[in-house]
């Protein structure tokens, strides 16, 4: 997804973006060096930034002119290994280091429930099940931290939008149902084992296949709040979930 809409901003007609892709290893840039064409180094640029190293955001920074960012894109999709503790959240710590330079936020704040539920999870790591818990819940963390922030950030005339997909079909989620279906899961209790492999596993690659979106769609989503006069807070880009969102709020006891 990141790719597409480095892509798709930097090849844009009226040349209105100049776009700064970063990546923690450099030397894995081909495929966006590739896709990007004429693009690189006239309106698309590639820069490492390692979103677990403080002085790698901040050097990442310190490298733009004026340290000047108009849109911040964020695709976050951490899994949930043991953090040290006093280690900071991730989400926290990016734009809190970014947005310092706009007089948003006045630093960066560590988040310390993310160690305690990290060394939870790790207890039994032969024990627990692979899937998405991991992924949303963290992109619900970034929602609720967004939803914090997007009334002050009003004030200085900025505008955080949240992007949200339903199932996106990429080449990480190929390769997680390869490293699923090849998993032992020998020391996980027969029931849940079978749960997992032959209903979870079997309708999730249902729904991508017949729900899924390209990241090319929504990529194009992306630059429609960009656009946006008023760009709005949320913006769903498969309606066929806007329904679930919906339930969310219309039965606050969960059953549906």
């Amino acid at each position: 997804i990141g790719l597409a809409r480095a892509v798709r901003l930097a090849r844009d007609r009226q040349q209105r973006f100049r776009v700064i892709a970063t990546m923690r290893n450099v030397g894995r840039s081909g495929a966006l060096a590739a896709a990007a064409g004429p693009a690189l180094g006239r309106t698309l640029e590639i820069k490492q930034l390692d979103v677990c190293d403080e002085s790698s955001i901040r050097a990442c920074l310190d490298s733009i002119p004026g340290r000047h960012v108009d849109v911040l894109g964020e695709p976050w999709h951490p899994p949930l290994p043991p953090r040290p503790p006093g280690a900071p959240c991730l989400a926290p710590s990016l734009l809190g280091t970014l947005c310092t330079g706009t007089n948003l936020c006045a630093g960066d704040h560590p988040c310390q429930a993310c160690p305690t539920l990290g060394t939870l999870c790790a207890r039994d790591p032969q024990g627990t099940l692979g899937g998405h818990g991991d992924s949303p819940s963290s992109k619900f963390a970034v929602e609720g931290f967004c939803e914090s922030l997007v009334v002050q950030a009003l004030r200085f005339n900025v505008a955080i939008s949240l992007v949200e997909p339903g199932p996106v079909t990429t080449e990480f989620e190929a390769k997680l149902y390869e490293e699923a279906e090849r998993a032992d899961y020998s020391r996980t209790d027969p029931e849940t084992a079978d749960i997992f492999t032959n209903v979870y596993l079997r309708n999730s690659k249902d729904v991508f296949a017949s729900l899924g979106q390209t990241p090319e769609d929504i990529a194009e989503h992306t630059l429609r709040v960009i656009e946006a006069a008023k760009p709005p807070f949320r913006h769903q880009t498969n309606a066929a979930y806007t329904p679930l969102a919906a339930l969310k709020q219309a039965d606050p006891s969960g059953a549906l």
